[in-house]
């Protein structure tokens, strides 16, 4: 059942499978849990990323266009917004260990026929089919998570999932030019098929099993409105390149979607039984992570864009070498996540994230200044320290968001996190693109070319330096996004919840 404001506090025992340790020790069975939910949130991270090496391939395997077989990427993107805000009432109503299962199997099955697609349409219907089921793989993975870890050891179970969500970006360039190159297109997607067969065997001998409520109703009105309205929201950002937010494609499909949902948070407030429950907003604790975990998203997600771009554009770099010289940031990530994680379960997220912003926003700076021939082991220390300070902000966010949470609020709440993450990240890219074409156009005039275009070596010669100069610019609007989301970030908890420990409701 939805949850009500005074509910929001996860019982530390709630959920938890017999066994586990209820003393602050992450003990044998939880690691094992988390392996599980990590093997499966590892495919659907990594998909979105992976398949973007190959569209240029794909274009040429069914002679399409490149606006048609961008569906190949924006489909299996729509098919994750419209599923996401159903996550929290599958998970309540049947159990999160079968969603988890489900959406499994849904995404394997999705990733076979892509694989086996002999057409760009057949190719663009089984995305969708895929998106469907990676879309509610995250949310699940997170409830489950959230109720065995309990609110004393959230923080460090969430650095361990964090790891695929900020590793994703990074390592899927690099998979996927790889297979590309040197195997076969087909392979980005068959690949998913033996993790997919062994996260489910692991899942269905691990998970614990699941108390369903059998008396959830879903509210129809509430998914009419949330899911095409975040569909179109999306669809209308992504279709903001190259020609900005001026478009009639761009303003319709953006328009109807903000109406939608603001006609899904009118009808959500006052349902006795919510698609996904606004109502958490009263906790103060959690609207605050909430509002830093958005501003944080559009920042960094949106700079997640430029680095890649620029290595190719500027320096003429393919997407594999690009991808194996962002690595230092991956590692950085992995390096802090654990120790943020333990840092989350002993203090408040205000006490670290504010920090990490702060190492981002140093990183970016330095980026500002990037040129045509900028050294690559100065550009290597500067991810490495931009990961750091990624590793001390995405997931003490989320747990600062999840520790005065119920169990029984905790598939809802993923679900919105979810909903706040993946709008975010869209909303940043297509700002940055934006103004990144803009910059392009400003330094290269009548010569302009659009942000993502192949450039040949004569050419790119010559425009290298006016490139690398509008790259800069628009490091100068992500470090301005960063500071908005630093200045939110000091409205964060700086001591950990109370009730995170001991479990009465505690209102912030």
């Amino acid at each position: 059942m939805a949850t009500t404001a005074d509910e929001t506090t996860l019982a530390p025992d709630a959920g938890r499978p017999e066994g586990f340790l209820n003393d602050g020790r992450i003990d044998r069975a939880l690691l094992t849990v988390a392996g599980v939910v990590v093997l499966g949130t590892v495919m659907s991270i990594l998909d979105t990323t992976v398949v973007n090496v190959a569209i240029n391939t794909l274009a040429q395997t069914f002679h399409t266009t490149l606006p048609t077989i961008q569906w190949v990427a924006t489909g299996y993107t729509l098919a994750l917004a419209t599923v996401i805000p159903l996550s929290g009432w599958i998970a309540d109503r049947f159990g999160t260990k079968r969603l988890y299962m489900s959406s499994i199997a849904l995404f394997v099955i999705g990733s076979a026929l892509s694989g086996l697609a002999q057409s760009s349409t057949e190719i663009i219907v089984f995305r969708v089919l895929q998106g469907l089921g990676g879309g509610m793989i995250m949310p699940a993975g997170m409830t489950i998570l959230t109720r065995a870890a309990g609110p004393h050891r959230i923080g460090r179970v969430m650095a361990i999932i964090g790891v695929p969500m900020l590793l994703g970006p990074i390592l899927g360039p690099v998979i996927g030019g790889w297979l590309v190159s040197d195997v076969s297109w087909r392979w980005i997607f068959f690949i998913n098929a033996p993790l997919g067969v062994i996260a489910l065997i692991a899942a269905f001998r691990v998970l614990p099993r699941d108390v369903a409520a059998l008396e959830e109703r879903l509210d129809l009105i509430d998914l009419l409105l949330a899911s095409p309205g975040l569909a179109l929201l999306i669809y209308g950002l992504a279709k903001s390149d190259p020609g900005g937010f001026g478009q009639a494609k761009v303003l319709i499909p953006i328009g109807v979607g903000v109406l939608l949902l603001i006609a899904f948070v009118a009808h959500a407030l006052r349902a006795t039984n919510p698609l996904i429950d606004l109502r958490l907003f009263r906790n103060r604790v959690f609207s605050a992570s909430s509002v830093a975990l958005a501003l944080m998203v559009v920042s960094v997600f949106g700079s997640f864009l430029l680095l890649p771009l620029y290595l190719q554009e500027v320096r003429g770099e393919s997407a594999l070498h690009s991808g194996l010289l962002l690595i230092p940031q991956g590692l950085g990530s992995m390096l802090m996540m654990p120790i943020a994680g333990i840092l989350s379960d002993k203090t408040g997220s205000g006490r670290i994230v504010p920090f990490g912003l702060i190492l981002i926003g140093a990183s970016v700076l330095w980026l500002t200044g990037v040129g045509a021939h900028t050294a690559y082991w100065k550009l290597e220390i500067d991810l490495f320290i931009n990961g750091i300070g990624m590793g001390l902000t995405m997931m003490p966010i989320f747990t600062g968001a999840i520790q005065t949470i119920t169990a029984a609020a905790a598939a809802r709440a993923s679900a919105l996190l979810n909903i706040i993450q993946q709008a975010g990240a869209s909303i940043g890219t297509a700002i940055l693109t934006v103004l990144l074409a803009a910059a392009i156009t400003h330094r290269l005039g009548g010569h302009a070319t659009g942000a993502g275009e192949q450039l040949s070596a004569a050419v790119r010669a010559r425009v290298a330096a006016p490139m690398a100069a509008a790259f800069g610019s628009t490091f100068w609007w992500a470090l301005a996004l960063i500071g908005a989301a630093f200045i939110a970030s000091l409205f964060l908890p700086k001591h950990r919840p109370e009730n995170a420990a001991s479990g009465p409701p505690v209102m912030m």
